[in-house]
């Protein structure tokens, strides 16, 4: 599996510009929170593959059918509902609480911070089951635990993924320590451009 392919493809311009299409979020907004929450998911996604009763392997399996060859197009007609309960999956009880973090550290509002993630996750997990397909065929018989685990094992990744955007060093501090912020979203910003209301379905999934 590439880490660097992986994170490469999920914050990448076509990726950005098609969640921006999606959700009405500007690319800039989309690359930030990407950039911030991107780590959060692997390691959580990583969780998941180390508990074998999960159900996760046979999530990923699922996903990996999904053509992801034109990453616009997929992004298009994705289902913001699973992608919500995907990144609910992935971050568990801490769900609110780091998607909250995340709109505090980038200054999108927590409903758009929450549709951002809810369009990217299905992609996250295609790509993640193609990958991890991938290994096995090629005689990787190790598990998606094991796999995952030596994957993302001693990786910094929110470095990583702020040198796959570009950013400069003063930025890579923000994301990591949140101690920098940009201004505040408009409060009216209340629900993505599709009027799915992605936090408050997140915070449903969690009761």
């Amino acid at each position: 599996m590439d880490l660097n392919a992986l994170m490469g493809a999920l914050l990448s311009n076509e990726s950005i510009s098609g969640v921006s299409q999606n959700t009405g979020a500007s690319e800039q907004q989309v690359q930030s929170v990407l950039g911030s929450a991107l780590p959060l998911l692997l390691n959580g996604a990583n969780a998941q593959a180390q508990n074998e009763q999960s159900g996760f392997a046979g999530a990923l399996q699922q996903h990996a059918a999904n053509d992801t060859s034109n990453i616009t197009s997929f992004l298009s007609g994705v289902d913001k509902i699973d992608g919500a309960k995907i990144v609910a999956h992935l971050l568990g009880a801490n769900t609110q609480a780091q998607t909250q973090s995340v709109a505090a550290q980038t200054g999108v509002s927590p409903a758009q911070t929450g549709s951002i993630l809810a369009t990217a996750a299905p992609l996250l997990m295609s790509l993640m089951g193609q990958q991890t397909a991938a290994a096995q065929s090629s005689g990787n018989n190790a598990a998606v635990g094991g796999l995952l685990g030596s994957l993302l094992g001693n990786v910094d990744l929110g470095k990583l993924a702020m040198n796959l955007l570009g950013a400069s060093p003063a930025q890579q501090q923000t994301t990591s320590t949140g101690k920098k912020k940009k201004k505040p979203a408009k409060k009216d910003e209340k629900k993505d451009e599709g009027g799915l209301d992605v936090a408050s379905l997140l915070t449903n999934l969690l009761k």
